[in-house]
């Protein structure tokens, strides 16, 4: 890479921590109410989330009431009983409210976009007033919600932000302080700090990890509710990612060692502090999202033997949107710390938060112990924590990370035809998206197979016993589903409603016109992921994560729903090709990894060695 190429990679990267240190660029963290001037401060809605093909959660198509509601939710609706009177505890009429509502300029331009609108005023909770706009089909086109004792105007909104809460930019709605500037920058400059080059040119690796990073710009502008540029801005480093994840399949490994700034020792001290920071951050200060709260009410389910598929609460109605293995995945959390039936604190979802990460964390060091040695090991375990979308998911407490590792647990047993079709089916069966990767695990790596047992797990034999561990793991899997008979009702709550579903984060949602265009991107993808169970048939492990990369970076490009959770996917699959490409397996040691001070670029550096322990 040129120093030029260098200099503007360093600028990305320098302009996703401005946008995280400086809030004024877009103004304060919490959206600004255009033509007001007044600042949105009210709670946000419990309803945070949603996730296609593995998500969860529609949002508030329209608003609703109900009297027994507010006597526990303080941000309840409630009609008033007469329009000229102030109903009990309140200032305002609702007249006097609607007059107020009607005054705000967002809201005078979309009710003349739409001849016939009218306004409906309700009482919330105990002190605000929320004024919701409807057309003709009774479709909520804008929203204002204002203070009863002043009168001032605290919230507006129009287009998608009103059925999108989640689009609203509420400060720490996803993952409490992990947004904060001093949390967020500190985890990108660990990140790269220890590959830094020293005294050398920079090479592509240190463009992929700022790339990697840049997801941190669309991010701090879906925080200042600027949708319109978040949700572009997110293609970019996806189009290069598959690109970079393409040439790594196609070259495989490299001769010359991973050079490290630092000792490897002192990546492992970093990586202890590391967890227990995201341990105590977890406990201290983060938050459920509506995908934790599925995981707890269906494990609920599956013990107390109800159906898992349809009849959820009424706060999370659409939360059987997963495969079953994610339910069962959060039984023993469920069974040790229970569920109150509410949307409470969920120290359930807390715990399997935490040990889903952790397990990943491990399940990488025991993938790159595997490819080269401890040293990879902690290197890839090094980069997983200090990759601050990884902490953004574990402080949401969802379940993308169980997603991640048993990905990393299908690398870890690629020499297992059996074993590696069961983890694929249940990672399959976890969120959806990765059964995509179904063909490309039929494949064993050659790399992966020992000296000997070629015949066993290459060929016909280790496809049958690879197709018979996913049928296996799928059969027992689904028995859930399998007992109680009702495949409509599963279809229908799973992949039905992940397609049916628009969302403003994707260009596929956001602008319209593309349909064409995205079913081009959704059958280009599927139809590379069928091509790898017959092309590429002598890859590496690396070659294999590389390919799984793509796989998986192609699905969300197509995606209708995309979140920054989903990040984390294949992120493992990224960091193991790009990491674990470095120093052939078997090829001698270079002459520079004698460890003169001209081979570490004057001293500064730590040759990672190219040979290690295989398998």
């Amino acid at each position: 890479m040129t120093p030029a190429a260098a200099r503007l990679a360093a600028a990305a990267l320098l302009a996703a921590l401005a946008l995280l240190l400086a809030p004024a660029l877009t103004g304060a963290q919490t959206p600004a109410v255009t033509g007001t001037g007044a600042t949105s401060v009210a709670v946000p809605p419990p309803l945070v989330s949603s996730t296609p093909l593995g998500g969860s959660q529609t949002p508030l198509a329209t608003t609703t009431t109900t009297a027994t509601a507010r006597a526990t939710d303080p941000n309840a609706l409630a009609t008033p009983p007469s329009p000229s009177i102030p109903p009990p505890g309140f200032r305002l009429t609702s007249r006097q409210a609607t007059a107020i509502a009607d005054a705000v300029p967002k809201i005078r331009r979309v009710v003349a976009e739409h001849p016939g609108a009218y306004p409906t005023a309700y009482t919330k909770g105990t002190a605000q007033w929320q004024v919701s706009y409807f057309d003709r089909k009774r479709s909520e086109i804008g929203q204002v919600t204002l203070d009863d004792l002043t009168g001032a105007v605290r919230e507006a909104w129009t287009g998608y932000q009103v059925p999108w809460t989640m689009a609203r930019g509420y400060e720490g709605a996803f993952g409490r302080r992990v947004n904060a500037w001093y949390v967020w920058v500190p985890l990108c400059l660990l990140f790269v700090a220890p590959f830094l080059p020293w005294r050398r040119r920079p090479s592509w690796l240190h463009l992929d990890l700022l790339v990697l990073l840049s997801f941190s710009v669309s991010l701090a502008f879906f925080n200042h509710a600027r949708i319109g540029l978040s949700t572009p801005l997110i293609y970019p480093p996806l189009l290069y990612l598959i690109a970079r994840m393409l040439v790594v399949a196609r070259r495989g490994g490299r001769p010359e060692p991973l050079r490290l700034l630092v000792p490897v020792s002192w990546l492992a001290v970093a990586l202890v502090f590391l967890i227990g920071f995201r341990v105590g951050l977890n406990v201290t200060n983060s938050n459920v999202i509506d995908v934790g709260y599925s995981g707890v009410i269906g494990a609920n389910k599956l013990v107390d033997g109800e159906p898992l598929y349809g009849g959820w609460p009424t706060d999370n109605a659409h939360g059987d949107t997963y495969g079953p293995v994610n339910y069962l995945a959060y039984v023993p959390f469920e069974r040790i710390f229970g569920w109150s039936g509410r949307w409470d604190d969920l120290p359930a979802a807390h715990a399997a938060a935490v040990v889903f990460d952790l397990l990943t964390i491990g399940a990488l060091f025991l993938l790159g112990r595997r490819i080269r040695g401890p040293s990879l090991g902690i290197v890839f375990a090094y980069l997983w924590a200090a990759f601050p979308f990884t902490l953004y998911v574990s402080n949401t407490n969802g379940n993308d990370a169980l997603v991640a590792l048993l990905l990393v647990c299908t690398l870890l047993v690629a020499a297992r035809p059996g074993a590696r079709g069961a983890l694929t089916a249940l990672g399959g069966l976890t969120k959806f998206a990765s059964l995509a990767l179904a063909p490309l695990f039929m494949r064993t790596p050659i790399d992966a197979v020992p000296r000997g047992a070629a015949v066993a797990r290459r060929g016909p034999r280790a496809f049958l016993g690879y197709a018979l561990g996913f049928l296996v793991a799928a059969a027992v899997a689904m028995l859930p589903v399998i007992l109680e008979g009702n495949w409509s009702t599963f279809l229908d709550h799973t992949l039905a409603f992940q397609r049916d579903r628009g969302s403003p984060f994707s260009i596929w949602g956001l602008w319209d016109g593309l349909d064409t265009v995205q079913t081009a991107v959704q059958l280009a993808a599927v139809l590379f992921a069928l091509s790898l169970a017959f092309c590429w048939r002598q890859r590496t492990l690396v070659q294999t994560a590389a390919l799984g990369a793509v796989v998986l970076i192609a699905l969300q490009l197509s995606l209708t729903y995309w979140f920054y959770l989903y990040l984390v996917w294949f992120f493992p699959f990224v960091i193991v090709a790009l990491f674990g490409r470095y120093g052939d397996p078997g090829s001698p040691p270079p002459a520079a990894a004698s460890g003169s001070a001209e081979a570490g670029g004057g001293g500064h550096e730590q040759l990672f060695d190219p040979v290690g322990a295989q398998r």
